[in-house]
């Protein structure tokens, strides 16, 4: 853990607040402006009022106390006390489909879109484990090794694309055998494949097996319909149809026999993506609590001194500062 948190970092959100509050003092003061110099110059206001401080600065104030309030609340906090700590994770391994059938529409917004949105949850779900990422397509890729940087690991998962993809084609059993590779430890692990299942090559369910054997659980996530779509593809910059040899366009369906067979083998479970993510989310979280978990020692701080009271004070003077500039004005 670091050091340095802030305590409460939902109040960032407020912060949308300030940039608001600047536009409108900004449109208000060009449109009084606008409207003087009808009437006479802006010299002649400015030599009126010279006495008087600029509407501009008082925002500025009062913006700047703003800040430091909210600052205040979401609460900087330093870290006092380090100790070690045992705590238990969960390794997991996920591996999404990028093949060009994954860009099929026949679930909204698209197959990718829906796997990659699942793919999120799932990161944010399981924060405390250690999550690593494959794509494969023709070939599986490595994107990601185990980590516990949620923030990169779901950016990857984000920008993931079939443009990625050195090869077209799903090789699901290369991205079994890869996250079999990846992780060397001796320990219960998990595997979630997200994909439409087009695979035609039977080493898959063979290889699932071998995973189960090596201590791993194979979980499916099947993405697409049963009635399928044309799988569309980029052609120098123009988005067409996948066409076979005659001439027709590609239908590309989900092979949820082929899913529910390597989840078996693989001592998993298969689900069929829909929108359900809440629900899957849920019983993925199930089934990974009944696995062994790895024990790890870290460092981590047990004791926070906050210093929210410096801001909340800098903010309250700035406010009386403000309310000062306003009554000083009322009184000339």
């Amino acid at each position: 853990m670091l050091m340095f948190r802030w305590e409460d970092s939902t109040g960032f959100f407020i912060l949308w607040i300030l940039p608001l509050l600047a536009g409108l003092v900004f449109w208000a003061y060009k449109k009084q402006k606008l409207q003087r110099s009808i009437f006479a110059k802006e010299q002649l206001f400015e030599k009126l009022i010279q006495n008087k401080t600029n509407e501009l600065q008082k925002t500025l104030i009062l913006g700047c106390a703003l800040l430091f309030v909210i600052l205040a609340w979401i609460n900087p906090q330093f870290g006092l006390k380090k100790e070690k700590q045992k705590v238990e994770k969960s390794d997991i391994m996920i591996a999404l489909d990028i093949s060009n059938s994954m860009n099929a529409t026949d679930i909204s917004p698209s197959r990718m879109e829906k796997a990659k949105r699942l793919i999120s949850e799932i990161i944010r779900a399981r924060k405390g484990d250690q999550l690593g990422l494959i794509l494969f397509a023709g070939g599986a890729y490595l994107q990601m090794p185990l980590t516990s940087d949620y923030a990169a690991a779901e950016l990857f998962a984000k920008t993931a694309n079939p443009g990625m993809a050195g090869t077209q084609g799903t090789a699901i059993h290369e991205a079994i055998d890869l996250a079999m590779r990846s992780v060397k430890d001796d320990h219960q692990r998990a595997l979630i494949i997200l994909s439409d299942g087009e695979d035609h090559d039977d080493d898959a369910v063979s290889q699932a097996s071998k995973a189960a054997d090596a201590g791993w659980n194979v979980f499916t996530v099947g993405v697409g319909s049963t009635e399928g779509a044309f799988v569309p593809v980029i052609n120098e910059g123009r988005e067409e149809y996948k066409m076979d040899e005659d001439g027709n366009p590609v239908k590309s369906a989900i092979n949820e026999a082929l899913l529910t067979e390597i989840a078996n083998q693989g001592k998993g479970q298969y689900y069929k993506l829909d929108d359900n993510i809440e629900e899957i989310i849920a019983d993925i979280n199930t089934q990974l609590e009944k696995m062994s978990k790895r024990a790890v020692e870290i460092k981590s701080f047990t004791e926070y001194r906050s210093f929210y009271q410096y801001f909340l004070a800098i903010g309250l003077v700035l406010i009386m500062v403000y309310f000062f500039h306003d009554f000083k004005e009322k009184a000339l």
